[in-house]
């Protein structure tokens, strides 16, 4: 019986080290959004290039996205109505839009990790180290860097390629994530082209 083009599978691929893209699809509505937004678009910029480094390297790239309470939505509907945001908003979600190569997932709470398929497909693709990017340095991205970290992988947070409502809140994330669980950090310009 011939496979409906509807459930076409997907190949993992394998690929020792992954980009996890951590809620950089965003429409940023929270009582606080002003406070992140300039360091989250400065961010997005160099998730950009590293992204795009990534994939010049043949590696796999991962989105991992709340699906903000839409229980009713998929991906697809999150990255149209950001990308239909005007200002910097808007302008983040085109930037960082996945190309079709890349995996997506949507998570529930804040660890990429729970209660997600994350784990499996990082198993599946072999993977041995993860690099985490995105929202936010002092939430998200802290406590699913400490899953990864609790799960055997080498993890790498280029603080670039984060934000955090200030500055203070991203430093201390960061120096924690170094310090305690041994995460490496620093700047995404130098990881080797």
């Amino acid at each position: 019986m011939p496979r409906s083009p509807l459930l076409k599978r997907t190949v993992i691929p394998k690929s020792q080290d992954v980009l996890l893209l951590v809620d950089v699809i965003n429409p940023l509505d929270f009582p606080t959004a002003q406070d992140i937004l300039p360091s989250a678009l400065e961010a997005a910029q160099a998730i950009s290039k590293l992204k795009a480094r990534y994939a010049r390297r043949g590696l796999s790239c991962i989105y991992a996205n709340d699906n903000y309470g839409t229980w009713h939505s998929e991906f697809r509907d999150i990255l149209a109505a950001c990308c239909s945001l005007e200002g910097k908003r808007g302008e983040m979600a085109r930037l960082l839009a996945p190309a079709p190569e890349d995996l997506v997932i949507l998570k529930p709470q804040h660890s990429a990790f729970h209660s997600t398929p994350l784990q499996h497909l990082l198993l599946q693709m072999k993977a041995e180290k993860v690099t985490i990017v995105g929202l936010a340095a002092d939430m998200c991205v802290m406590l699913t860097a400490t899953d990864a970290r609790m799960l055997g992988y080498k993890v790498w947070i280029p603080a670039d390629c984060t934000a955090a409502e200030s500055s203070q809140r991203k430093e201390d994330a960061l120096r924690q994530l170094n310090k305690v669980f041994k995460c490496q950090i620093h700047l995404a310009h130098r990881l080797s082209k």
